[in-house]
């Protein structure tokens, strides 16, 4: 910081008190003189990180030391340590499991339960990316419908968990021209409608799910 000049009319300063210091950061230094009128230099240093309960933490290297479970009225906590007279919650082991209400018909299954993916259910999880066949109507003849043509016209939008899901054609809606389709799933009246028109169908391959049995299998298969 820039220094700060302050003057004063009658001082004496002594050798002995040439310099002191106010609180953390300020610092006053004169210079040995004689004459009446004297001139000191005043020097602000930058402040020392001070001691906050914001900023307290335990020096390195520190552990906190484990606390002792008490074993009757000769440890720390009394006879029962703690952890109350009697029952299954005062004695050694794991005690009881989360949700059990000792015997009785517990909360959660109380409770109705939701059908699908709100219940909990994975049959209830969306399997593809659907688009009907009404749809496809701004596509050109013989033009080529697949994941990616839609997503790059802008008719797919996945997002999240569709993102990586495969594409299904269902048959809502009528077409007209003929077109060239590539997708994992088709339906049954989609594909009539399809080849109707003159179109033709690829079915794509779906993408293996990996479960360690398989590939167990498969490294087998390959060192047989």
């Amino acid at each position: 910081m820039a220094a700060l000049t302050a003057s004063f009319t009658s001082l004496s300063v002594s050798a002995k008190g040439s310099s002191f210091q106010k609180g953390t950061g300020l610092r006053m230094v004169a210079p040995k003189a004689t004459f009446a009128r004297q001139t000191l230099q005043v020097v602000a240093e930058e402040e020392v990180a001070r001691f906050r309960l914001s900023n307290l933490t335990p020096l390195p290297g520190a552990r906190k030391k484990e606390t002792r479970k008490g074993r009757g009225y000769g440890g720390k906590g009394g006879g029962t340590c703690g952890v109350g007279n009697r029952g299954q919650k005062s004695r050694s082991g794991s005690g009881t499991r989360p949700g059990f209400e000792g015997g009785q018909m517990p909360l959660y299954r109380a409770l109705p339960k939701l059908r699908g993916i709100c219940g909990g259910m994975p049959s209830g999880k969306q399997q593809f990316v659907t688009v009907n066949l009404k749809d496809l109507a701004d596509f050109a003849e013989n033009s080529e419908v697949s994941l990616e043509t839609l997503k790059a016209k802008g008719m797919i939008k996945a997002s999240g968990f569709e993102r990586d899901l495969p594409l299904k054609i269902l048959g809502d809606g009528s077409l007209t021209v003929a077109l060239k389709i590539k997708a994992t799933a088709v339906s049954a009246s989609a594909a009539e409608k399809i080849s109707a028109a003159g179109g033709s169908v690829e079915i794509l391959a779906v993408k293996e799910k990996w479960t360690r049995e398989a590939h167990e299998a498969k490294l087998a298969l390959a060192s047989a």
